[in-house]
């Protein structure tokens, strides 16, 4: 064999050597994208495959762990993605698709404005819009009126307020009102709220989830720190129809005492405790799904509109991210007629309708896309679920 033939030999093996491990390194990075860094499963199901790649657990793993370290591997040999598997409690939730209304009080008093900046003794010493002040001399406070009381005699105050999450202090003698006769910091404070959303799910205990996202501040878009609160019933009575550019909204009124207590605000939702299970949804249970078990393609929302009904409208679910860990995971389009014909689509109120796909509650509605009111967000109902203490492992669940 000649010396030419040899060397064009050479080139075809490297450049198939070359081309073989392109499309490894190609088919690797694409199955890195698919599958999530955090996978979940139920204890006593084996772990899921994802196209073909299957979970190969980490030998020095102990046996009595909730999570198990890893790695998916091709064909058994080609590693893909190195993976933490946490291992859920298999259980059936109630599905909301109901409104429930949120009286929150904040931790704190969050700075919403100033009396004037040019002479507000409060925005002097340092204090900004959407500080949370929390203590007054080292003493916790609950709200506002706390302060009130605190400067009355007009002798100097120390505050501290958090900002950006990180805490800070400030030392300043309040001003005199000599119109109002009274000592004043300068500045205005909200220490509550309140809203309606719709419940997500329900768990035999009454632990609840719902909203699908956080209660935000307005203007910032921060998450409100919560010191608690009550759920109650809500009545809704009205639709203000959503348009391109102009999000709509579920209108309505509180009608009970409080049937529920907030534990936690997240960027997964909301969280707490009901004293019962809703009548309304207290006939059927369904089984959660999980990220894998969520597919591109027709699904279904339950949602609750002015005729204060629970009803079932068709959606088509599309750009899934699985490997989202927050509230936009991905893209749902409305596509049933009666809801369009109603709200436009996704309106403001909607927030936690509960997404079926399959007979399993697979996800939440999140949000709305300003420029067109059919399409959405959704949250993966695991990332909900993941807040929710009732459905953690027990610690002998074998790995």
């Amino acid at each position: 064999m000649s010396d030419r033939i040899k060397e064009r030999l050479k080139r075809i093996c490297l450049a198939g050597a070359l081309g073989i491990l392109t499309l490894v390194i190609c088919v690797t990075s694409a199955y890195s994208l698919m599958i999530p860094k955090t996978v979940s499963c139920f204890s006593g199901e084996s772990v899921p495959s994802f196209l073909g790649a299957t979970f190969y657990a980490d030998g020095s793993m102990e046996s009595g762990a909730a999570s198990t370290q890893g790695e998916y591997r091709l064909f058994g040999a080609i590693p893909v993605k190195s993976v933490t598997v946490k291992r859920l409690q298999d259980a059936k939730v109630y599905v909301g698709g109901i409104p429930f209304g949120l009286k929150f009080s904040t931790k704190g008093a969050l700075v919403v404005g100033f009396e004037n900046e040019s002479s507000s003794p409060a925005y002097k010493a340092g204090l900004r819009l959407y500080d949370t002040v929390t203590k007054i001399n080292g003493k916790e406070i609950k709200g506002a009126t706390d302060l009130t009381k605190a400067i009355e005699g007009g002798a100097e105050v120390t505050l501290t307020y958090e900002r950006a999450g990180r805490e800070a202090t400030v030392k300043f003698k309040p001003g005199y009102s000599e119109s109002e006769k009274r000592y004043s910091l300068g500045i205005y404070l909200k220490d509550s709220g309140a809203g309606i959303g719709t419940l997500t799910y329900v768990l035999a205990d009454g632990s609840f989830g719902g909203l699908g996202h956080g209660i935000c501040d307005g203007e910032t878009g921060e998450l409100t720190p919560i010191n608690g609160g009550s759920v109650l019933d809500v009545c809704i009575n009205g639709i203000v129809r959503g348009n391109r550019g102009a999000p709509g909204e579920l209108k309505g009124y509180f009608n009970s005492s409080k049937v529920g207590s907030i534990a936690k605000n997240t960027e997964c939702g909301v969280f707490g405790a009901l004293a019962s299970i809703p009548e309304k949804i207290s006939d059927k249970t369904y089984s959660i799904g999980l990220k894998g078990d969520l597919n591109e393609g027709a699904a279904t929302i339950l949602c609750t509109l002015d005729d204060n009904v629970r009803r079932e409208y068709t959606v088509e679910i599309s750009n899934i991210n699985r490997n989202a860990t927050g509230n936009k995971c991905f893209t749902l389009k409305v596509t049933d007629p009666d809801l369009i014909g109603k709200t436009g689509g996704i309106v403001q109120g909607m927030s936690g309708s509960p997404i079926i796909q399959n007979g399993k509650l697979v996800g939440a509605i999140t949000h709305v896309m300003i420029n067109d009111p059919t399409v959405g967000y959704g949250i993966f109902i695991e990332n909900m679920i993941s807040q929710t203490t009732a459905l953690e492992p027990p610690t002998n669940i074998a790995a």
